[in-house]
């Protein structure tokens, strides 16, 4: 089982922000939405690392958006150390800066109940999105500051960019994810820096979305290094629902 401080670290430092899920929206006349969502995963990867010791986790959450571009939200998942549990809270705004490209700023505060002494991280983010054609791309930034109690002196940097291309006609769409992040410290990784990828393919059918993909990081398995700390390549299977 990975230490606290390593799978804390290893998750700021391995490559998305929040676990990508479709959300269903209930706007009312004040312009506010509320969106849910919940997910079972054979294995939460999280940024390339295995955040449940290789096993099946349960995870959800929900959004309350303004239509000013507003939003807040929080989302949690059964996790392989610590307490066993994972809450992220979030908060931020989004905006269209151009027609079909939209901007995200915000920030992510992880929460590790019962996990002994200060372990929340805060993580400030910034992204932008859009569609081409079928595709819909989205590239941003993460950054962890040093100076936190759960870091230390470290700090992190995490840059990403994800694709998603609908077939035609189907419910499946094409999902790939890159991402690479940097370090001032080497307990993410040997050389304080990881390049996690992923591939896969989702159905999508009246609230529920089925998915498949394969992750893996470029982490050595020199002396069972890579193996160890969670960081292998792994076919992971996903079933969530929106509301």
């Amino acid at each position: 089982m990975k230490t606290l401080s390593r799978a804390c670290l290893g998750m700021l430092l391995a490559a998305s922000a929040l676990p990508a899920t479709a959300y269903a929206q209930e706007e009312s006349s004040d312009g506010i939405s509320v969106s849910g969502n919940a997910t079972v995963v054979s294995d939460y990867r999280f940024r390339g690392f295995s955040q449940s010791n290789e096993e099946a986790a349960i995870q959800g959450g929900f959004d309350i958006a303004h239509d000013s571009g507003l939003y807040v939200g929080t989302w949690g998942s059964s996790i392989g150390f610590a307490n066993g549990t994972e809450i992220d809270v979030y908060g931020g705004f989004a905006t269209e800066v151009t027609p079909g490209l939209t901007a995200d700023i915000g920030a992510t505060l992880y929460l590790y109940p019962g996990g002994g002494g200060d372990t929340s991280i805060i993580e400030p983010y910034f992204s932008l999105s859009g569609d081409v054609g079928p595709a819909s791309l989205k590239t941003g930034i993460a950054w962890a500051p040093g100076g936190q109690d759960s870091l230390g002196d470290a700090s992190a940097v995490y840059v990403y960019g994800d694709v998603g291309v609908g077939i035609p006609d189907t419910p499946f769409t094409l999902t790939g994810h890159l991402g690479y992040a940097k370090s001032d410290s080497f307990l993410g990784g040997l050389d304080g820096e990881v390049v996690d990828y992923s591939i896969g393919i989702e159905a999508s059918w009246k609230i529920l979305t089925l998915g498949v993909a394969y992750v893996n990081t470029d982490e050595t398995k020199a002396g069972g290094w890579k193996e160890g700390i969670g960081a292998d390549g792994a076919v992971v299977f996903s079933l969530g629902a929106s509301f």
